[in-house]
């Protein structure tokens, strides 16, 4: 009887992972989830549309996007962070993701415990825009404008903690001198007070600002990025221009709740890797200015890694407080 026994055991758990195995080969067999942690209509929600778009062409199944915004992405990024690691509901983490550690004391999650990398999806940076009318014309002009005027130059923003209040944060400690942040409800009124001459000066996106740019209603100055954009070859970068080192980008990337089976992140980062050289996210890219990556889990859990720690140190140094 006893051989039979373990006959027995040793049919029942090849059929447990013959069964495991078939309903993992099944991967996906019901509708993805990206949570987007913004409102809809943004630059976060265009590339989250773009990339669930392409992304389910690859996996032969239906992938959405869940707008859930509020708290500085933190309600949405903490849905996915507490939902099940199966690899149904995924986040389109942005700079936010990399901020918000330095700006809140506490968090309701661990970004490092309770969310794993898929994949890096693009970068992007920012244009430093002015009103066509003003003397400032280049970045040394900017530089020598602040310092002959201290304080009484000023520069718009989306709100505390945002790319455009820390890239402006950056350039101020690292050109040495002094601008006043003048928040703003959104993009649209700060360059509407920039092109009234209410402010001086915009840390903005591309989509923003290239139409006003190529309008002849702002002034494009530099881009923010460590290199030139080929979008916009003219332009120098604001290390080239006068501040060396700098250095100011947002950034996509996708994540799943950690405990994520790998052989799930690996399917993917595949279908991610394979969205970002569709036509239709390429075309997207030059619209919104961005560097597309596509990179392994690794290469984005370094890079936040290392955003969140340049970014904790600037914010201390600011001695930026959230709102």
């Amino acid at each position: 009887m006893l051989p039979k026994f373990k006959l027995f055991l040793f049919a029942l758990a090849a059929y447990a992972v013959f069964c495991s195995g078939v309903a993992r080969a099944a991967y996906p067999d019901r509708v993805i989830k990206i949570v987007v942690p913004f409102a809809p209509g943004g630059g976060t929600d265009a590339v989250a549309r773009t990339l669930a778009q392409e992304m389910s062409k690859d996996l032969g199944g239906s992938v959405i996007i869940e707008n859930k915004p509020g708290a500085g992405t933190i309600i949405g990024t903490q849905a996915v962070a507490t939902a099940r690691p199966d690899g149904y509901t995924l986040l389109m983490g942005t700079f936010a993701n990399a901020v918000n550690p330095g700006l809140y004391p506490k968090l309701p999650y661990d970004q490092h415990r309770d969310l794993t990398a898929v994949a890096l999806v693009a970068r992007s940076f920012s244009l430093v825009v002015v009103n066509p009318k003003s003397s400032i014309k280049s970045i040394a002009d900017l530089i020598a404008a602040a310092k002959a005027n201290p304080d009484k130059l000023s520069y718009g923003t989306y709100g505390t903690g945002t790319s455009a209040h820390l890239a402006g944060e950056l350039f101020k400690h690292m050109a040495r001198v002094e601008l006043t942040m003048v928040p703003y409800k959104g993009s649209a009124p700060a360059i509407t007070d920039l092109i009234g001459g209410q402010i001086q000066v915009m840390f903005t996106t591309v989509a923003s600002a290239a139409g006003l740019i190529a309008g002849g209603q702002l002034r494009a100055l530099a881009v923010t990025s460590a290199e030139r954009s080929p979008a916009f070859p003219n332009l120098p970068t604001v290390a080239e221009a006068g501040v060396p080192g700098y250095d100011a980008e947002a950034w996509y990337g996708l994540f799943a709740p950690a405990g994520t089976p790998p052989e799930i992140i690996d399917r993917l980062n595949k279908a991610a890797a394979g969205a970002v050289r569709a036509e239709t996210f390429k075309k997207l890219g030059v619209n919104e200015g961005l560097m597309l990556v596509a990179s392994p889990p690794a290469e984005l859990d370094r890079y936040f890694r290392e955003e969140e720690e340049r970014w904790r140190k600037v914010i201390q140094a600011a001695g930026i407080t959230a709102d």
